[in-house]
């Protein structure tokens, strides 16, 4: 499994300790565990490997692309790109890249279309959270409305999650935890987290925080709550993200005890009228 397969989508709405917009992956390598089945989904031929083909939160006019064992070559890339404009899309976008992952498709044409940060911090020892009187449990399937609803107040329109993105999320590691946050005597949804472990390392895929409920240490009680399960489960480090610009989300994670890496990642974007 590539880099790319690794969905972490993180930042910070209002105050420091309210998470919610961003979006990026790990870096390093895990395993595979499926690859979701969902609706538009193309699995193509790339070169030397495959490419996942599925639209971008819901965006039938934007492709996401995502490399399925193996990189593919920039010829093959090419061929997968002269396929979609026919399939209705007009420009077709990277999962988040490291530097050595984004060469190829740089390579074909694609740009820059957002800098991440990226984030890492050992299991231990474990930030010392204040108690925020916050209630937390897992996430069922009759709480995926007041997910998608959490999820559409915390981010901006372009980095919003649909059903099929929360299910990407949710199955992107081995294993995952998906849990939703609630204020005391209601059970309405105003956060949630997923995490993610492959092996010995931990993934924080998504954070978001309703910013009606800022300032009342959800999003750490999420991130805490995240730790302790990958501790339990033997992973030994953790990685976040973030975009660049986020001062507010790198603060919240440095406070928690994560560590900005020397090399980010990056979002890359290709027109398709210009890749013919």
């Amino acid at each position: 499994m590539t880099t790319a397969e690794i969905v972490v989508q993180v930042a910070v709405v209002g105050e420091e300790e309210d998470v919610g917009h961003g979006a990026a992956e790990a870096t390093g390598r895990a395993p595979a565990t499926t690859v979701a089945a969902v609706s538009g989904a193309r699995i193509l031929s790339a070169g030397d490997g495959r490419v996942r083909v599925v639209p971008w939160r819901g965006d039938p006019s934007l492709a996401y692309l995502t490399p399925l064992r193996g990189h593919p070559s920039v010829s093959g890339l090419r061929q997968v790109l002269e396929r979609l404009p026919a399939e209705g899309y007009d420009a077709a976008l990277t999962a988040a890249l490291p530097p050595p992952d984004q060469r190829i498709y740089l390579q074909a044409g694609f740009t820059v279309h957002e800098r991440l940060h990226l984030l890492l911090r050992p299991i231990d020892p474990l930030p010392i959270v204040p108690a925020a009187g916050i209630d937390l449990r897992r996430g069922r399937h009759a709480d995926r409305p007041g997910i998608i609803e959490a999820d559409g107040a915390a981010f901006p329109a372009f980095w919003r999650l649909d059903q099929i993105g929360l299910e990407d999320a949710v199955s992107a590691t081995p294993s995952s935890r998906l849990r939703v946050a609630s204020l005391p005597g209601d059970r309405r949804v105003v956060g949630y987290a997923v995490t993610g472990r492959a092996g010995s390392r931990g993934y924080l895929q998504r954070l978001a925080v309703e910013p009606a409920v800022q300032r009342r240490g959800v999003g750490a009680a999420l991130v805490l709550d995240g730790l302790r399960w990958l501790r339990r489960w033997g992973a030994k480090e953790v990685l976040v993200n973030t975009q660049e610009e986020n001062e507010r989300a790198v603060r919240l994670y440095e406070r928690l005890g994560f560590r900005l890496q020397p090399e980010g990642l990056a979002v890359l974007r290709l027109p398709l009228a210009s890749s013919a």
